[in-house]
C-alpha cells in the first residue's frame, strides 16, 4: 500500500502564497491557498488503496476554512515537517513517513497543483510499482511529484538547490546518480503566481481553487489577470501547461 504523502503550509495570510501579492492581498492569497489545500486533500482522498499523509507547517489552528481543512484530514496521519531548509524539509518527510510505515513506497506531492486528480495520483502510484522512482516535472522547472520504493532515498535532496528553474533536472540527476530508474509523470504547472492561477482554474474548472479564483475575479476590482499567462508572462493557450499529459 502506497503513502501518499501531501508537503503543505498552514494558510495563515501572510504565511503562504506571498507571491501572489501583489496582486492578492495576504488573507485572498491565504484563501487560494486553503482551496488549493483542500481540492488536493479531495485527490488524494479519492484514491483506492493508498495510505493518506500530511507533513504540515504552521499553525492549522489559525489556517483559512482551518475547519474544513481538519475536516477533510479525518483518518489521515499527520506529521509535522522538520529541517532547515525545502530540501531537508523534504527529505525528512519522506524519512518520517518511511518510519511511520516501513517498507512502503512514499508518493510526495505539495498544495501548489490543484488541478491533480485522483486518476493522475493512480496513476502514479501504479507507475512506482514498477520502477525505482517517478518524477513530476513542473513548468517552471522544478517538479510537483517524487515518488520513491526505498523513501530513504529522500536524502538526496538534501544537496539539490530547490527553486530554481533547473531543481527538476538536478533531482532526476542526483536520483540517477544513485543508481535508481527514473519515470517521468505528466508535467503541471504549479501555482505560484497569480496568471497560473487563473490559467489552472481555467483548465480545471470543477473544484474548490477555481471557485477561489473566481470569486476574486467576479469582487469590486474586476478581473486581476486578463487573459490566462504562460509563466513567461506572455498571452499563450494554457491546456498543455496546466495540465501535462493528464488532461
Amino acid at each position: 500500500m502506497t503513502v501518499l504523502l501531501v508537503m503543505a503550509k498552514a494558510p495563515v495570510p501572510g504565511r503562504v502564497k506571498t507571491r501572489l501579492c501583489p496582486p492578492l492581498d495576504a488573507e485572498r492569497a491565504a484563501a487560494v491557498a486553503a482551496a488549493a489545500l483542500l481540492d488536493t486533500l479531495d485527490a488524494v482522498g479519492a484514491v483506492p488503496g493508498v495510505t493518506p499523509v500530511l507533513a504540515y507547517a504552521g499553525p492549522l489552528d489559525r489556517a483559512v476554512r482551518g475547519a474544513k481543512i481538519r475536516a477533510a484530514l479525518a483518518g489521515w496521519t499527520l506529521l509535522p515537517q522538520r529541517g532547515r531548509d525545502l530540501g531537508d524539509r523534504l527529505a525528512a518527510a519522506h524519512a518520517d513517513a518511511g518510519r511511520a510505515f516501513p517498507d512502503r513506497p512514499v508518493l510526495q506531492l505539495g498544495m501548489d497543483t490543484p488541478q491533480v486528480d485522483a486518476d493522475l495520483l493512480g496513476a502514479a502510484v501504479a507507475r512506482l510499482a514498477g520502477t525505482d522512482a517517478v518524477l513530476g516535472p513542473a513548468a517552471d522547472g522544478g517538479w510537483w511529484a517524487l515518488g520513491l520504493r526505498d523513501p530513504a532515498r529522500a536524502a538526496v535532496l538534501r544537496a539539490v538547490p530547490m527553486s530554481t528553474p533547473v531543481t527538476g533536472r538536478s533531482t532526476r540527476a542526483a536520483l540517477a546518480g544513485r543508481g535508481l530508474r527514473v519515470d517521468a509523470l505528466p508535467e503541471l504547472a504549479d501555482v505560484d503566481e497569480w496568471p497560473t492561477a487563473v490559467a489552472v482554474a481555467a483548465a480545471a474548472p470543477a473544484g474548490r481553487f477555481a471557485a477561489a479564483v473566481r470569486e476574486i475575479e467576479a469582487g469590486p476590482a474586476g478581473r486581476l489577470a486578463g487573459t490566462p499567462w504562460d509563466i513567461a508572462g506572455r498571452p499563450a493557450p494554457v491546456a498543455a501547461r496546466v495540465g501535462g499529459a493528464a488532461r
